[in-house]
C-alpha cells in the first residue's frame, strides 16, 4: 500500500517560505558583515560573516531538499525520495561545522596573534552592522518559530529545524561578537574579541554536531516513535483473526511516509481467500488511522510450526 507523492503540501510551502526569508536576510547580512569586518579589522565580525555565508549555503541545500524529496517513487527508489531531506540536512550540518565553526575558531586564534589593524571608526560601523543583523536574524527566527507552531510536524521537519538552529545561533553569535568588540574597544586588548570568535566557533560546532547526529539517525533507518508503534501493535492485537504478533518493524522513510512490517500468526481454520481479505482489511485500517503509514506489509506465519522448528533445530 502506498500513498501517491505530490509536488508539495501547505506545510512544505510554509517551510519553504521560512527558508527563503532566512536566505534573503543572510545574503544581505553576510555582505554587510564581511565589508564591515575588513574595514574594522575585526576577527569577531569576520567570524560572523563566515557564519552568515555558511547559513546562505545551507539554505540553498534546504531548498534543494524540499524540491527533491517530493519526487515520485521509481524502479531504483521504490520507497520514494523522502530521505533526501535528511541527506541535505546532513550537508547543511557539515557546512555549519566547517564554514562557520572552524573558520570562526581560526579567526579567534588569529586575533590572539594581533595580526589585524583595528580602527575605532571601523568598530563603530561594525557594531551598527551587528545591530541591523540582530534585528534581521531575530525577525527570521520569529518567522521560523511561528511556522513551527503552525505546522503539525513541528520541529520534525529537518529543513525547518535547521533554520531554527541557524537563526537561534545567529542571534547568540551576534551578541557574542558585539560583546567581544566592545571589550576590545574598551580595554584595547584583543583577548576578549578572540574569546568571542572562538566561542562562536564552539557554538556552531555544537549545533552542527546535533543537527548532523539527527540526520544520521534518519538516514540509516530510524523507527517510528514508540507511541505510534504501540498504537499499531494495539490495533493488530484487537483484530479477532490475529492469534499472536510475532514481530513489528517500522522505519521512517520521510516526513509523511513510514514503513510498517508485521509478522503475525492468524487463528486456525481460515482458507486462503479469507486470509487475503483479512490482510487487506488490516492494512487499510492501519493506513486509514495513520495516513503516514503508507507502506504496510503483513507476513502471515505459522508461529507454532516455527517455534517447533527452532526447538528441534
Amino acid at each position: 500500500m502506498a500513498a501517491k507523492r505530490s509536488g508539495g503540501t501547505a506545510q512544505d510551502e510554509g517551510t519553504r517560505s521560512s527558508v527563503l526569508v532566512a536566505l534573503g536576510a543572510n545574503v544581505l547580512i553576510a555582505a554587510a558583515k564581511a565589508v564591515a569586518g575588513v574595514f574594522a579589522g575585526s576577527p569577531a565580525l569576520l567570524s560572523e560573516a563566515a557564519h552568515s555565508v555558511a547559513d546562505c549555503l545551507n539554505e540553498v541545500f534546504l531548498l534543494a531538499s524540499l524540491r527533491r524529496s517530493h519526487r515520485a517513487p521509481d524502479d531504483e527508489h521504490p520507497f520514494g525520495y523522502g530521505k533526501e531531506r535528511y541527506f541535505w540536512s546532513l550537508l547543511a550540518a557539515v557546512g555549519i561545522f566547517v564554514l562557520g565553526g572552524c573558520f570562526s575558531f581560526y579567526q579567534g586564534l588569529q586575533a590572539l596573534k594581533g595580526t589585524h589593524d583595528e580602527t575605532r571608526e571601523g568598530y563603530l560601523a561594525g557594531l551598527a552592522v551587528l545591530l541591523v543583523a540582530l534585528l534581521a536574524e531575530s525577525a527570521s527566527l520569529l518567522n521560523a518559530i511561528r511556522q513551527a507552531r503552525r505546522s503539525e510536524r513541528g520541529t520534525d521537519d529537518p529543513a525547518l529545524r535547521t533554520v531554527l538552529a541557524e537563526d537561534g545561533t545567529a542571534v547568540v553569535g551576534v551578541l557574542l561578537a558585539a560583546a567581544g568588540m566592545v571589550v576590545h574597544m574598551v580595554t584595547g586588548s584583543a583577548v576578549g574579541e578572540a574569546a568571542a570568535s572562538m566561542a562562536i566557533g564552539v557554538l556552531l560546532m555544537g549545533v552542527a554536531f546535533g543537527l548532523g547526529r539527527t540526520a544520521h539517525k534518519q538516514l540509516i533507518g530510524l523507527a517510528a516513535d514508540p507511541e505510534l508503534r504501540d498504537r499499531i501493535r494495539g490495533l493488530l492485537a484487537e483484530q479477532p483473526e490475529i492469534d499472536t504478533i510475532e514481530e513489528l518493524l517500522t522505519m521512517r522513510l520521510g516526513l509523511d511516509s513510514t514503513l510498517v512490517a508485521a509478522r503475525i500468526d492468524l487463528v486456525g481454520g481460515m482458507d486462503s481467500e479469507h486470509v487475503e481479505e483479512v490482510s487487506l482489511r488490516i492494512r487499510h485500517a492501519i493506513h486509514d488511522r495513520w495516513p503516514a503509514a503508507d507502506r504496510v506489509f503483513l507476513d502471515i506465519t505459522d508461529a507454532g510450526s516455527e517455534r517447533t522448528r527452532r526447538t528441534t533445530a
